[in-house]
């Protein structure tokens, strides 16, 4: 990857929609080789994809949450069972499994705090080998792939 291939990335990242002329534009390209290069960034596995960044508030996940996870047991199929049942849950935006303590780092958004208090009543507590959940808020986003909420 060449110093056009990251100004392109990095124009992307900013503004997926970009149209190609522009694009080209903005790296000193013609629309063919710009576009050729996009497409080859694509079939590399460079750019995996495209998305549409929503407003949280506006699709009701404006309250996000921070878990801290514990399990009491780490057998494989115990394991898959609480990586699968929470990965599945729309309310899951991350979930990372950890070295050391907490087992599991999840981000959770949701609309406001009563529907959190539901989801981990009715949803992460129920899920067997679950030991210890430490729920934490966040005072400010400094910095975020996600807009901000209103």
């Amino acid at each position: 990857m060449d110093k056009t291939d990251q100004a392109i990335i990095a124009l992307l990242q900013q503004d997926a929609r970009m149209p190609n002329t522009v694009l080209a534009d903005r790296v000193n390209l013609t629309p063919g080789p710009c576009l050729r290069r996009v497409q080859r960034l694509e079939s590399d596995g460079v750019i995996v994809g495209y998305r549409a960044q929503l407003d949280p508030v506006a699709i009701g996940q404006g309250f996000e949450v921070i878990l801290d996870i514990e399990l009491t047991r780490f057998d494989k199929t115990s394991v898959e069972h609480f990586e699968t049942t929470m990965a599945a849950f729309d309310e899951v935006l991350e979930l990372y499994r950890m070295f050391g303590s907490p087992d599991y780092y999840a981000r959770i958004a949701v609309a406001d705090l009563p529907t959190y208090e539901t989801f981990l009543t009715d949803h992460v507590l129920t899920i067997p080998d679950v030991r210890r959940v430490s729920s934490r808020f966040p005072m400010k986003t400094v910095k975020s792939l996600r807009p901000s909420a209103r």
